[in-house]
This record gives C-alpha cells, structure tokens and sequence, in this order.
C-alpha cells in the first residue's frame, strides 16, 4: 500500500472519517522535546502510514532522508523555475519532530509522504526573492496566526514569551508531559490539541487586508492537509499518524469540515512552475532563521537536550569548558562542577522541571567566564549555536544555484577545468567584465575558482587570474545556495548580511568595494548608508584612516567598471577630512605598537589620496606637515611624515638632511633618534643610496653612538635595513664603501678625494659640452 496524491472522491461514495484511524501529533517544528515525543507516539501508534507537514511536491524526494551521506541539518528548497530569486526554504535538523518521522517511516518502509500545499503554491503565494531568514515557506504565517493568543496563555503562566513558555512547558522536560506526571505521549498531545483548539475558537482574525489575505492561505494549507488525510484513508490506511505543526493539528481531527467545501478553496489558485531540491543547512542558518516555532536562538542546545539522555547540564558545562579550552581560556573541574550546581539551583528557585538553557547561560556567565560578556560570547557562537553543517549525497538533485552557476559559466565560456588556467581580463569588452563579475561574486562567496593575479604596467582596465576547478568547490557551492539561488543573489545577500555584521569601519568599506566590483548596485545605497552612518559616530583617527583606502580603490576603478562614483568620493573626503582632523591629536602620547599601526596606515593613505583629487591630496599632505614639525608627534610618525612629503616633492631638497640632523642630535635620546630614523628610512632604500647628504649625517650619527645606545638602536636598525630589497642593500653598502673611502682620501690630503671612479676619458664629451654652454674658457 503507498500514499497517493490526493484524489477527488467519486459522487457516491461514501465520507471518509478519520476517528479512531488517525493520530495528530501537534510539534513545535524545532524542538527536542517535541522530537522525542513523536518518536515514542509513533512506535506506540505503529502506523501504516506517516503524515508530515511540508511541500507536498517534494514527496518524490523525500526518500533521500534516509539515503547514505545526508545528515541533517538540511533542507528542502524550492524555487520558481523562471525567477529563481522567488525561492523558500524549509530547513529541518536533528532535533526535528518532522525529520525524525521521516527518517522513522523510512527506516520501517512505512509510506511517508508531505501534506501541505506544493512549493509552486506557496511561491506564488509570496511572489518574492527568497530571504533566508524565513525557514519556513508556510510556517511564518502559522506562527502570525497563532502569536497572541499563545503569548496571552504564556504570559499567564509567567513567562514573557512564547517560546520561553514552550520550553518549560514541553522541550527542556524531554518530551510532553501532563501535569499529573502521565508520560503517555498520545494523552499528552491530545491535551495539547485541545488547548490549541480552545486559543483557535478565541482567536478574532483582524479586519486587515493582509491578515485576510494570510488567512485565506492559512485555510488553504489546512485544506490540503485535510485532502492528503482523506486520500489517505480513502486509500485503506488503517493507522494515519500527522505530524504538524500544533497550531494546525485541531483543524485535522473530528469533526472534519465536508471535502467539497476543502475542494472549494483549493480551486483556482495560482501556481508557478517550481522546482525542489535538497540542500546543507547549519546551526548558524537555523539560528538566523525565523518562523513557525523557530526563534531559534539555541540550536547546539537543541541538539544537545536531544541527544543526550542523561546528565544534560553536566555533559552541557563540560563542552562548555572544553571550547573554552580550546581558546586557551583556563577553566577548571572545580569550576565545572560549581557552575552545574548553581544552574541546578537557580532551577530550583525557578522551579523548573529541570535545567533550561537560561540557567546553564548564567551559570556559565557567572562561573565559568568570571562574568565577561566577551567569553561568553565565545560560548554562544561556539556551543550555543554551534558550527554543525548538514550534508547532502552528492547524487542528490543540484541546488538552484549550481546551475545558476554552470549556465553563467557556459555562457561567459568559461569550462570548470581541474588545470590551472591564466586569464588575463580587458575590463573594456563586456564579456571580459561579465568574467570579472561571476569571479569577484564567487570569491565573496567563498567559492575561491579563480585566484587573482598582479598586472603590472596594464592600466586599470585589466585584470588577470587563474582559475582552476577543484572538485571540493562543489561543498561550498552548496553551501553558499543557503543565501540565495543565483549567484547574483547569494552574494548580494551575504554581502549584505557582512555589512550587517560589520564591527569596523574597514570592514563596511572593504564589503562596499566588493560590492562595486561584483557589480551589485543595488546594495551600495544600503551599504552606502550603514558606512555614513557608522562614521558619524566614529572618533577612532585609526579606524577613520583604515576605512579609506577601500574607497579609494573603488574610486579608482569605478570607470572602467561604469560605476556612479560620485557619492564614494565624497564619502571618502569627509572621512578623511575627520581623519584630518583628529590626526595632531593621535600622533602623540602613543606607544610604539600603535605608532607602527599608525604608519602602516599613513603610508596605505598616501596611495590612495593620489585618487580622491588634487585638492585633497594638497590639505593631506599640509597635514603631514604639520605632524613633521609638532614637538608631541612620537617620532616615529614624524619621521614617516617627512619622508612622504620628501617622495612627493614637497620639501626642498635640503630640508630632508636638516631635519635628520636635527632628529640626531645629541641632545635626543637613542630609542628616539632610532624611531625616527625608521620611520624616515623603512621600507625603500633608493633615497640613502642616491642622498650623499643624508648617507653621511646617518653615518655619523651610527658612529658616534656609545656601545650601550648602539644595542639598544640595532633592532631598529636591522628592521629598518632588513626591509630593503636585496639589490638596494647592496647599493646602501657600496655607498656607505664609497663615502668611506673618500673620507680617508681627505684625511690624507688627496686632491682627488670624492672622485672615486672617476674616469677622465669618459667625461671629456661632456666637460666640453657643459664648457661651451656656460661659456668658459
């Protein structure tokens, strides 16, 4: 015997009842407690056939559930095959009543199968691109309808949501109970049942068009669950077991509305043409994810409470420390075992039935990380939620956004091929530009085919890579469809979720550069906003600093990608212009640590200013000049400052050995005469082999140090030096040979001292030319 799709009765035959044949068990669609209970309900009903809420289109492939190489979490993913953008998902885990009747029906070879409507109803339903923090296509609109009066129900009994009164009421005791202790699963969610159609008959639906419209579709669900139900016992199923969610069971019992009135509003509605598929979830993505049920804040605990038997908290605590431990955080037996009895006691005085997440969180809170939000943060993303990733066989139908993926690639010509292959893009021909965009996307995706490649000497209009596909990309592929079916999608969404995210003012830049070049201008006004509104309230000259040269980039090739730039640059001045601004003030009183951060990003600024236009080049270069010259300016940044504005041309040429001199005076101490000479000196060794000046007055100043100052100066002197490429080395020491033989020449009263090499014959030509210009004799 099999389930069949629903099928409308012939006129004649006789009403199809559900009494006695079927068993609603009513579930929160995440929860552990929930999970168990169906389990033991469903080896106690023993049914012939298994009812689970879901798309109604996925039931030819539900089988994969119980295939070799799926492990939850996953989940099932529909889409409209003409706008892959309009998509849904339905993710299930572990601690899922559906999955584990699924994967219970198909162990047993019972006939399982979805009965809410298909995908390609619910997508024209919402006729919207899909928003992976909606985890159930349907389910958002269950929890809507029955959101207040189960807060009423919650708030009488204490709690101050719902899902806190869900908890305690059935997920933390480990399965549904009755008050009087009675553990039978089925008297328990026929209690349950009846609750729920009591706070149904009390529920007043709102005389708005958007409730109207969500209850129309809520009765249309309900009356497709009634039609699979008849289907099924019209087809001589004895035993019927409906897993859905507990909003829905009351509509699924006796008395049963007639079918010609179910039939009635599941006429004519409005489909699209869809397609269904399984994907990997992850705990992340079921925290992030909204719903029916879900605000699921917690599901490692979730998971957890369903796996563990015995010794929850314990076993709890100890993960804890463990990844606490494993942030080289030190944590204690003793202290584990403090932490178990003071969540044990706070249960007590809650009276709960037994440890819940809250107080295991203080505990951990109080005990373990010694109050630091900071460490328990560490907890939350590492245990709380956890890192769990589902999986999917590989044979598995292909997520929407692998073929996105693979139709974009053929048509841009691009083969996936297991060898390295360089590419080398001229961002003036569209194809070329398309290239760079499906590649920029992937990277931001974390999907690394291409790898980019320095062009030197090419203009901003090219752009090289190597690209090689390896089979492992194929995970991360499928990992990445959790944030969209498209590419364009997938990565506007994540970049969208990064900005969200974003703690730095360098990292909303750094995600608005990717933007631009992943061509999705559709985010940059939002992204745009986050940074203005980010950098209003930054007083961090560091951060201020950091967040330009982002911009500067993009400005820099806007151009040539036919980006409006327009709004980037202004952005940009005013940042730096604050930046500016607070400049004097942070430059001194700092420690050396920071000041080498300051310089790194000093020196990233002097790029990128060359591109925010001659103006701003000019008020940024006054303000180095300004910080060169201030007495409070930790010498290190002095000296950096100096020699930027020496590289521009903006001192005179003299100017530079003056104020090394005056930087190496004896009056100055060592440590900062060596700072400034590192700041003046790193990273290009071309200025001391070209400036005899400067070469001799440094040289003087190393000679002159005692033997204490001069230890205390070689680290900064060997960085400084060990910066160099090998080449210029080589140039400094074969100057510094030069100006010492020289010096020796001097003292013994050479007339041709400083004339080192020099070769008579070859300057003939030119003395005489120089002779006639100048008019000598």
């Amino acid at each position: 015997m099999t389930c069949t799709a629903p099928a409308a009765r012939s006129a004649g035959e006789p009403p199809v009842t559900a009494a006695g044949r079927v068993s609603v068990l009513g579930v929160r669609h995440f929860g552990p407690g929930s999970a168990r209970a169906t389990v033991a309900a469903l080896e106690r009903i023993d049914p012939d056939c298994v009812l689970v809420e879901g798309p109604a289109d996925a039931d030819g492939i539900i089988h994969w559930a119980g295939a070799a190489g799926m492990a939850p979490p996953v989940a099932l993913l529909g889409y409209e095959v003409a706008h892959p953008g309009n998509a849904s998902f339905w993710p299930m885990a572990a601690f899922c009543p559906e999955w584990q009747a699924i994967t219970w029906a198909l162990a047993r070879r019972v006939p399982v199968r979805f009965l809410d409507l298909p995908s390609r109803v619910t997508l024209a339903h919402h006729q919207r691109p899909a928003v992976p923090a909606e985890s159930r296509a349907a389910g958002a609109e269950s929890r809507a309808a029955g959101a207040e009066p189960l807060a009423l129900v919650a708030s009488a009994a204490g709690h101050d949501d719902v899902d806190s009164w869900w908890d305690h009421l059935i997920e933390s005791r480990g399965g549904l109970r009755l008050e009087d202790g009675n553990a039978d699963p089925l008297a328990a969610f026929e209690a349950l049942t009846a609750t729920m159609a009591e706070l149904r008959s009390a529920t007043v639906p709102e005389p708005d068009a958007r409730d109207a419209d969500r209850g129309v579709h809520e009765a249309r669900r309900e009356a497709h669950m009634r039609t699979v139900l008849r289907t099924s016992l019209a087809d001589g199923a004895r035993r019927v077991a409906v897993v859905c969610g507990a909003w829905h069971a009351p509509a699924l019992t006796d008395p049963l509305p007639p079918a010609s009135a179910d039939a009635a509003l599941l006429r004519r509605m409005p489909t699209v043409r869809s397609h269904i598929a399984w994907v990997p979830w992850s705990h992340e993505r079921l925290r992030s994810a909204g719903g029916y049920g879900a605000g699921i804040a917690s599901p490692g605990w979730y998971h957890h409470v369903f796996s563990t038997s015995d010794h929850v908290s314990e076993r709890w605590l100890t993960r804890v420390a463990a990844a606490l431990r494993a942030r080289d955080l030190p944590v204690s037996t003793a202290s584990i075992i403090d932490a178990t009895r003071l969540a044990e006691t706070l249960a007590d005085l809650r009276r709960r039935p037994s440890v819940g997440l809250a107080e295991v969180h203080q505990a951990t809170v109080a005990v373990l990380c010694d109050g630091d939000p900071d460490l328990a943060a560490y907890v939350t993303s590492d245990v709380v939620v956890g890192h769990a990733l589902g999986t999917v066989p590989e044979t598995a139908p292909a997520p929407p956004l692998e073929l996105d993926l693979a139709a974009t690639a053929k048509r841009l010509r691009l083969p996936r091929k297991p060898t390295t292959r360089e590419l080398l893009l001229d961002l003036r021909r569209p194809t070329d530009l398309a290239r760079s965009h499906l590649l920029h996307r992937l990277a931001a995706l974390g999907i690394p085919w291409g790898a980019r490649r320095e062009t030197t000497g090419l203009g901003t209009f090219k752009e090289g890579w190597a690209l090689r596909w390896r089979p492992e990309l194929s995970v991360d592929v499928v990992m990445a469809a959790t944030y969209g079916p498209t590419v364009a999608d997938a990565t506007a969404a994540y970049l969208t979720r990064r900005a969200g995210q974003a703690s730095t003012l360098a990292e909303v830049t750094s995600v608005l550069e990717t933007v631009l070049v992943a061509d999705l201008p559709s985010q940059v006004p939002g992204i745009l906003q986050r940074l203005t509104d980010r950098a209003a309230a930054e007083q961090d000259v560091v951060a201020l600093l950091a967040a330009i040269p982002a911009l500067a980039r993009a400005l820099r090739y806007g151009d040539v990608r036919d980006t409006d730039t327009h709004a980037l640059g202004a952005t940009a001045s005013s940042l730096l212009d604050r930046a500016m601004a607070g400049l004097p003030g942070a430059v001194g009183g700092i420690d050396d640590d920071l000041a080498r951060r300051l310089r790194d990003h000093l020196d990233r600024v002097e790029e990128a200013v060359s591109w925010l236009g001659p103006d701003t080049r000019d008020r940024w270069w006054d303000r180095l000049g300004v910080i060169a010259r201030a007495d409070r300016t930790h010498p290190l940044l002095a000296g950096r400052a100096l020699r930027i504005l020496h590289a521009a041309g903006r001192l005179d040429p003299t100017h530079a050995a003056t104020s090394l001199a005056a930087a190496l005076s004896r009056g100055a101490r060592a440590t900062d005469q060596s700072a400034w000479v590192e700041g003046f000196l790193a990273g290009e060794g071309l200025l001391l082999a070209f400036d005899d000046t400067l070469l001799r007055i440094l040289d003087a100043w190393v000679v002159r140090l005692d033997d204490d100052a001069f230890m205390a100066t070689l680290p900064v002197l060997r960085r400084t030096f060990g910066s160099y490429a090998v080449p210029e080395r080589r140039a400094v020491a074969d100057q510094v040979r030069r100006l010492r033989a020289c010096a020796t020449q001097v003292q013994a009263g050479d007339p041709s001292a400083g004339l080192a090499g020099f070769d008579p014959e070859l300057a003939a030509g030119p003395e005489a030319t120089m002779t006639f210009l100048l008019g000598l004799s």
